[in-house]
């Protein structure tokens, strides 16, 4: 990386004012007032770059990073490959997209292209070349940002050859196959890979080891096509880092495997703030930013966020005055060396033409955002040395794509409804606000280094998973486990035996049944009679009934027929202990839990004291340095404990403020430098 500090700027589309020479220099001048670094730029210049088959012109883009780099703007030089140009789509259909029907779709949109296509592989290979000759030694470009969000599928004849291919490196055989899919049901064996079609609304939809596959499959050949772009930058010479932008809770690519193609994680961050409590929505958003980090286990990229209201989600809301500031850091603390927008300037027409920017229509820079910005750009300024910083974590919750795919197609036990993203949020939040880094996993990261994991709704086992938290619990870890887990292996096929399969040893029971709760319907847990502080909480949608065999009940269900049954279950297992949870329950458990569970083992938060739910604290750490956010989501202000006080006063503050009576102000950051001891 080229340039100190935290990145900061967003995508700017210069072609778009190529015939307004006046326009550009407005840029320039609006975009050193608001502090802007860098920008990112050529992600959707295929028709500029290459207004003709072979006809090149990368000069007016060549004369934008020069003149930016000579201003101090530095570049992150994206690949056009997200939207190419009509003449390749009008020579060339077969880069088309077929969707799952057997249509060819027309000329539109981003996205609407084969990855499997040769032609189109060969196209996007040229001007990726092109591009690194001219900047792979060019001081201002910082690095390569490949595509722009990839997504979507083809059904076309060439990616049904490449399934199939795919379904024979991973199968033994066809008669493997229909073991392992369990085609025996319904009479749907395959005698030939020939015979296997992607599923299909006018085909197969229920053989569920086909749908995993396939989506296995497209994942694949987006990340096999990402590696194609990356490679053909390396053969021209370009050897700045890549990126790729990442979307929020995306279910149709297992990013786990995509950001194996690239140097650096980055996504785009767009929560609907205001449509709920901000505190909800920092909790949501925050998790995103920490899935993100803990692909690659170092600082990210906040590569697009909205400086004012999108146009494309179902209410274009403005942020209030100080949410921006406050979404920004909120980046920046878990784990993000840049705060970047969509978009410098905002479009005049066409699909995002009443998006945000930094530079509105209006064109001037008296506007409210505007000034929001610029004083962004101030604070990052004085805070260079928070790049590069990395996070610790004590705390994993597993969020795992392929478990949600196979577990939202199984039909059962609720198809109305199994809330795994929700439930996840509430595990992910209920730790959070106790003051702890969290680290969101996949079940392919490693679990050694955690001192508590969560794993809610583990339905599919891969990557030997259960055989990690066996050894977690067992090396002393604390572990939580959740309903409806250990059901089926990685095709989806259900387990024999008993489940939760291979963790019955370990949390020292036995699932027996699973009860659907209606819409509407509820049941509660609470405390067994007479023993301990009285406990009652509301739970819905899924009852697990189970049987022990070790387990210590800690709460047990209130109504129903399974009155008295176990609802939250504790075992020792070597040096460690596991806890399930048997229902769906609501937030107020989850923080119950997890703060008892955290006193009772000894895992120590950020910061001493019990903490207003309003905050949110997290760490970012350099050799020398620990870093302390202290985000306050609510407009009002909220007071601090006479413990936590006392442990903020132990280091630098850095931004913000603490009134004298102990409070932080709405809206408010405050930053904090101690030496690591």
């Amino acid at each position: 990386m080229k340039h100190a500090g935290i990145w900061y700027g967003g995508d700017y589309y210069p072609e778009q004012w190529l015939n307004h020479p006046d326009i550009l220099k407005q840029d320039m001048d609006y975009m050193k007032k608001a502090g802007i670094n860098t920008v990112t730029m050529g992600m959707f210049a295929w028709s500029f770059l290459e207004p003709e088959e072979g006809i090149y012109d990368l000069g007016w883009l060549k004369e934008r990073v020069d003149e930016l780099y000579q201003n101090g703007i530095y570049t992150i030089m994206g690949t056009p490959s997200g939207a190419r140009p009509k003449w390749l789509s009008d020579k060339y259909p077969e880069v088309l997209r077929v969707d799952d029907t057997g249509r060819r779709q027309l000329f539109s949109g981003r996205h609407n292209h084969c990855f499997t296509s040769p032609v189109y592989r060969e196209k996007v290979k040229r001007i990726n070349k092109k591009l690194a000759e001219e900047f792979a030694s060019h001081p201002g470009v910082l690095m390569w940002h490949i595509s722009n969000e990839y997504g979507g599928e083809c059904h076309c004849s060439l990616c049904q050859k490449a399934f199939r291919l795919w379904l024979k490196k991973k199968y033994d055989s066809i008669e493997d196959l229909n073991r392992r899919w369990c085609t025996a049901f319904w009479s749907h064996i395959y005698q030939s890979f020939d015979q296997i079609e992607s599923p299909s609304s006018i085909g197969e939809t229920m053989v569920h080891g086909l749908n995993l596959d396939w989506k296995r499959f497209v994942t694949d050949q987006t990340a096999d096509f990402a590696l194609w772009e990356v490679n053909s930058l390396r053969a021209a010479g370009a050897l700045q880092p890549t990126t790729t932008n990442l979307m929020y809770d995306f279910k149709g690519l297992n990013y786990h495997r995509l950001a194996q193609t690239v140097d650096v994680i980055s996504w785009d961050s767009y929560p609907l703030w205001h449509k709920e409590n901000e505190v909800l929505t920092a909790r949501d958003n925050g998790m995103q930013h920490d899935f993100m980090r803990s692909l690659k286990q170092k600082p990210f990229l906040l590569m697009e966020s909205c400086p004012s209201s999108t146009n494309w989600q179902g209410v274009s809301k403005l942020k209030a005055p100080g949410i921006l500031s406050l979404a920004s850091w909120q980046a920046v603390a878990h784990g993000s060396d840049s705060v970047l927008y969509f978009q410098i300037r905002q479009s005049r027409g066409c699909s995002e033409k009443f998006h945000g920017a930094v530079i509105d229509h209006y064109g001037g820079s008296d506007t409210r955002v505007f000034g929001e910005i610029s004083q962004i750009g101030k604070e990052l300024s004085c805070l260079e040395e928070l790049a590069g910083t990395g996070v610790k974590s004590n705390a994993a919750v597993i969020y795992d794509v392929e478990n949600r795919w196979a577990m939202e197609d199984a039909q059962g036990p609720r198809n109305n409804g199994l809330f795994y993203h929700e439930t996840c949020v509430k595990i992910y939040s209920a730790i959070k606000k106790l003051g702890f880094n969290v680290d969101v996993v996949t079940m392919d990261s490693d679990l050694s280094s955690y001192q508590l994991v969560a794993a809610p709704m583990i339905y599919l086992y891969r990557s030997h998973i259960h055989e990690k938290l066996k050894r977690f619990v067992q090396g002393g870890g604390q572990l939580m486990v959740t309903y409806w887990s250990g059901i089926v292996d990685e095709e989806d096929q259900c387990f024999l035996g008993g489940v939760p399969h291979g963790l019955m040893d370990v949390l020292g029971l036995r699932s027996t049944e699973i009860d659907g709760l209606y819409d509407g319907d509820c049941n509660y847990m609470v405390s067994l009679p007479g023993i301990g502080e009285e406990k009652r909480f509301e739970c819905r949608n899924l009852c697990d009934l189970v049987s022990l065999s070790g387990a210590v009940p800690l709460l047990i269900y209130e109504k129903d027929f399974y009155k008295g049954y176990p609802a939250l279950t504790k075992n020792s297992y070597g040096k460690g202990t596991a806890y399930y949870v048997c229902a769906d329950a609501g937030q107020d458990f989850y923080d119950d839990f997890f703060r008892n569970l955290t006193i009772e083992a000894g895992i120590k938060p950020l910061l001493e004291g019990r903490l207003p739910e309003e905050l949110e604290i997290s760490s970012r750490e350099s050799e020398r340095y620990e870093y302390l956010f202290i985000q306050n989501y609510s407009q009002k202000a909220v007071k601090l404990e006479e413990k936590t006080l006392s442990c903020i006063e132990e280091g630098t503050l850095l931004a913000g403020k603490i009134f004298e009576d102990g409070k932080i102000d709405g809206y408010e950051t405050l930053i904090l430098r101690k030496d690591v001891r």
